[in-house]
């Protein structure tokens, strides 16, 4: 599965233009709510913890089009709670997103 950094760019100069501060200031928001719930996911212990902070950050990056880390949430939520190695890859995702 492959991970397009570019689409978080092109998600957001559709919804705000081509204002490159607004798009940089929109994206570091979007990193800062998407590391959130991964390290919610990073300190759940239940079932029920894991399983929402993975539906939010699903949710969120539904929002921006971002179907591959959509199926990376999903696959974190069918996963036991805690899974270190889901973690790591949504982390790597995450930061790519970061330096687009």
């Amino acid at each position: 599965m492959s991970y397009d950094p570019g689409a978080l760019h092109a998600a957001l100069a559709a919804a705000v233009g081509n204002d490159g501060a607004l798009i940089e200031e929109l994206r570091a928001a979007f990193v800062e709510s998407a590391s959130r719930q991964v390290d919610l996911l990073a300190r759940a212990r239940c079932d029920a913890n894991w399983e929402l902070a993975a539906w939010r950050l699903k949710g969120l990056a539904g929002s921006f089009g971002l179907s591959a880390l959509m199926a990376l949430a999903e696959e974190a939520a069918q996963a036991a709670p805690g899974d270190p190695a889901i973690v790591r890859r949504l982390r790597a995702v995450i930061a790519g997103l970061d330096h687009d």
